[in-house]
Order: C-alpha cells, then structure tokens, then sequence
C-alpha cells in the first residue's frame, strides 16, 4: 500500500491511500486519521486499510489536495550521520565503526510540494537525500535476524542542514534542526512493496534537475536491520518512529566550490520504489 496523510477540501487532515493519481480517504471509511494510530493498530489496523481500500467506490484526484508530511508527530525521529562511505570520505571524516545518531524534530520539516525554507541565520543550506525507515511494530534489544520484522515501510526525507552551524561544534543537531528545513514524504510506501531493507535501490538528489548526489543503498555503512538494532538498544522503538538513514556523498558543502540551496531553487529526491519528494526553496520571511 502507498499510504499519505492529505488535508481535505474542508481543511481537515485524513489518512488517504494512494491508487494512481487518485487518492481514497480511508479515514472516511472508518480508519484512523494519521498513519501514527494506524501503525499503533499493528497488522489490525493494516488490515483494515486494505479493507477499506477493496470497499472503497469513490475516489479524489491526487492533485487536488494538500498534501503533509506522512507522519503527524512521531515519538523519536533518529537521524544517521556518515552512513556512506563516499560521503564520510568526501567530508573528511573516518567511517564510523558505529551508527552516528542524532535527532531530528517534527518542526524541522515539511510536506512534498511545500517549500523548505532557508533561515536569515544562515547562508550554507545544504542538500541530503535521504530515505527514511518507519517503525511499525515495538521492541526494545531487537536483533539483526528480527530487525526488519519492526519496518512497516518506508518514506523520503531531505535531510536540509545548516553547514556552518552544524559544524560550530562536535554536535550536529543545531545544524539540522532550524524550523521547515528539511522536506518528508511524499508517502508511506509499505515494507511489501519493496526488497527488504530497501537494498538494492537507486537514490537520487536533483536540484534545478542536475544530479548532484547518485548511489545505491548497498552502499549503506550499516544497513537497515543494523540501525534497527542500534537504536532499539538504548530506546524502545514504538509504531511510527522513524530512522532517516543517511545521505551519500554529493553534497553542496564538498563540492569546490561549494553548492548551496537559495531562493528560487527546487530540490528532488527520487528513490527507485519510492517515488519523489521535491521542494520548493525560499528565504524565512
């Protein structure tokens, strides 16, 4: 299933599923009105979405509605840092010999079709194409062999960061945190729809449609199941928490000279089985 969250003609949020360009409004139906209670519904509630679907009769236009962000307010949002060979190479940086975690806050980002947003703090607002893995099922001390079994599905996210405030320190946050950075969605792709993992698949970050970043997720440092683990052994992983996996190498900091993105730009990330999450780019008003 391709499941997104859309705001009615009427201005409220529901839980739609994808078919084509046509969109079904399964809150509508009966389901819940975010994909977070849906996960917490574990393989009840992703039944009662399929349900939904083969009942369903009537059907919206994609284009015609708002879209936001997958997720309404996940419980951890964990963030990957060097999880590329390439690009831990192209920033100077040793390959971690362990998952680089940091956090990423739900008024960081914004939905596929609303701009991001490039703060009066800052001139050096970088590009990272991302893909996002979304918990669907609890655990604490997950293992590798279980890990996937926790993965409802997947997402995109445009990692937007802040250059120079993410290197003021040691610490990352600060410089991936700034409010409407980063893009997220366009949908929730379900974890049946793709290879497990997600290995496999073509990752690319466009902007002004020149290819700047190109890779394969078997490029990934630690892969999926690995980054399940890791963030279970601190934290018990709940339905709807998120792990943005990582970007490769290509981005605008390390290029000579540098690329960053302004007013006026538009960024896409395209992943093979996902789709596209583009984003318009303006200055904070």
């Amino acid at each position: 299933m391709r499941l997104l969250r859309f705001k009615t003609p009427d201005g409220h949020p529901a839980l739609g599923a994808r078919i084509g360009d046509e969109i079904i409004n399964l809150t509508e139906l009966g389901c819940p009105g975010t994909l977070d209670e849906l996960l917490r519904h574990g393989a009840a509630g992703m039944a009662s979405a399929k349900a939904a679907i083969e009942k369903s009769t009537k059907r919206i236009p994609l284009a015609s509605v708002q879209l936001m962000p997958p997720l309404h307010h996940p419980h951890k949002a964990f963030a990957i840092g060097l999880n590329y060979l390439d690009h831990a190479a192209e920033g100077n940086f040793q390959p971690p010999t362990q998952p680089v975690l940091f956090h990423r806050f739900p008024s960081s980002w914004v939905a596929h079709g609303v701009a991001i947003e490039r703060p009066k703090a800052s001139h050096e607002f970088d590009y990272e194409g991302e893909i996002v893995a979304i918990i669907g099922k609890p655990g604490k001390y997950i293992t590798k062999e279980k890990a996937l079994d926790h993965v409802a599905g997947y997402s995109i996210f445009n990692d937007g960061s802040l250059r120079d405030f993410q290197f003021r320190s040691s610490q990352w946050m600060w410089g991936k945190n700034f409010d409407r950075s980063g893009g997220f969605g366009p949908e929730f792709v379900t974890a049946d729809e793709v290879p497990p993992g997600m290995v496999g698949m073509n990752l690319e970050t466009r902007l002004n449609g020149q290819v700047m970043q190109k890779a394969n997720t078997k490029d990934m440092i630690f892969d999926v199941a690995t980054l399940v683990v890791a963030c279970s052994e601190g934290m018990e992983l709940h339905p709807g928490d998120m792990i943005i996996t990582g970007t490769p190498a290509g981005v605008g900091f390390a290029r000579k000279p540098p690329v960053f993105m302004k007013a006026g730009d538009v960024c896409e990330v395209v992943v093979e089985g996902l789709g596209t999450l583009s984003n318009p780019v303006i200055n904070e008003a």
